[in-house]
This record gives C-alpha cells, structure tokens and sequence, in this order.
C-alpha cells in the first residue's frame, strides 16, 4: 500500500471535506467555542493553534464528529453531522484518520495487531492485507518493530505508529491532535515529514499543535493555513510565524 493512498480522493475534488459553519459549544454551562467558521479544501495543509485549554481538542473532535455542536452546522464529506444515524458516522469515519493525543494502543497485542485494528474493525480480510501492512510499517520505520508491544515503545515509536493505526484505511483527512507533544525534536521533525508526505499524496492535514517552532520547520516544506484559537474564537494567525 501505499501510504495513505485512495482511489476515493477524485470524487471529493471541488468539494470540502470538512465545513463548521457558525459552530458553538458549550460544556459545563461555559461555552468554550463560539462562531467557529471553517472549511477544509482536499489536499490543503492547516496548523490549528492556541493556549493550552483553548479548545484545540474539542474543534478536533467537531471535526470528525466525536461531539456536536451546540448550535451551527457540521458538514463531513458535504453531510450535516446532525443527519447521520450511528452507521453513517462509522462510515465517515473511515474517511477520517485522527492521531489522538494520547496515543492509546492494547497493551497486551503487538504493534503491527494494534495498527491493523481499524481493517478488523470495518470488515477487511486480514490476510489480504498483509502486504499493505507490511509495506505501512516500513513506511513509519516500524518494522524491526512490529512484534514489539506497545509499553516497549519510545514516544516517537508510539506516534509513528498512532498516524500508522489512523492511515491504514487509507483516509482523505488526517486529524493529527499534538502528535510532537510528549517527543523530542529530531522526532516530531521525523512525524511532521511523515504528514508532509500525506499531503503530497493529496491528503487534507491538519495538525493541533502549540509548538511554533515545528510549524516554521513545516513552511519549508508545504505550503500551510495557520489558524489559532483565541477567546473561544477562530481566525487565521499573523504571517510573522
């Protein structure tokens, strides 16, 4: 496989993958975002910005359906969140890989079982697969590896595997929410090329992140929309970064 590769990317050119329109959302009897506006295009590069508590995580999740707004529209692949029954969202999904913060993996399966997780899940045959999993983990630097269980990973190790695991369905969109957080630089420069890749394979990025300094490494190499959240709102940050 190649990584990340889909046959489903013509159909989506000239429409927007993800679009938040007027989106607000409260929890706790706060309201966290307010007059969230955004549109994804295929095969665009974004950095998502902000303080800690800012509400990174939470537009994420809004982004691939995890939460609903408290008030404006959602659409994913041009369908309004609201619409979609449980099966609808799983299917969604699929299009969507998301590299979660917090790296979860189950401890007690190798790594290669860990990423292959989602073609069980969707119904894939394992067997046939074998190839394109072999050919992904090669692709992150995981096969010496890939018998390995997750607590024997490096961070690094882990977040290669975490965007293996999201990429396996071959997505569209990779939501990738402070991949670099928890590992040291020469590492998050080794993920961030990984995204960049993606990218150029016509995949829509975008990457949660607080760090500055790894977003001017990326402008070398693509070109990206920075937006930041700020007071519970969204706007594209100065070109100073």
């Amino acid at each position: 496989m190649s990584p990340g590769a889909s046959g489903q990317t013509a159909e989506i050119l000239g429409a927007r993958v993800i679009e938040l329109e007027n989106v607000a959302y409260s929890y706790g009897g706060g309201e966290l975002l307010s007059d969230i506006s955004l549109k994804l295009e295929p095969g665009s590069f974004h950095f998502l910005t902000g303080p800690s508590g800012a509400g990174k995580t939470t537009l994420m999740k809004l982004c691939y359906g995890a939460l609903l707004p408290t008030a404006g529209q959602v659409r994913l692949f041009d369908a309004e969140v609201r619409a979609l029954d449980r099966d609808d969202v799983a299917l969604i999904r699929r299009r969507i890989g998301v590299v979660h913060q917090d790296c979860q993996f189950l401890d007690h399966l190798p790594v290669a079982e860990n990423v292959s997780l989602p073609l069980m899940v969707s119904g894939r045959d394992l067997l046939a697969e074998g190839p394109n999993l072999k050919e992904l983990m090669n692709w992150v630097g995981l096969t010496a590896r890939a018998n390995a269980l997750p607590p024997e990973l490096s961070g690094g190790e882990r977040q290669r595997a975490a965007l293996a695991r999201a990429v396996i369905l071959s997505p569209e969109v990779v939501l990738a929410d402070e991949p670099t957080g928890n590992i040291d630089w020469e590492m998050s420069q080794r993920l961030l090329r990984l995204l960049v890749e993606l990218n150029r394979m016509g995949k829509t990025i975008m990457i949660a992140t607080h760090d500055l300094a790894l977003i001017r490494a990326a402008k070398a190499h693509v070109q990206a929309r920075v937006l930041r959240i700020s007071n519970r709102r969204l706007q594209l940050a100065g070109a100073d970064l």
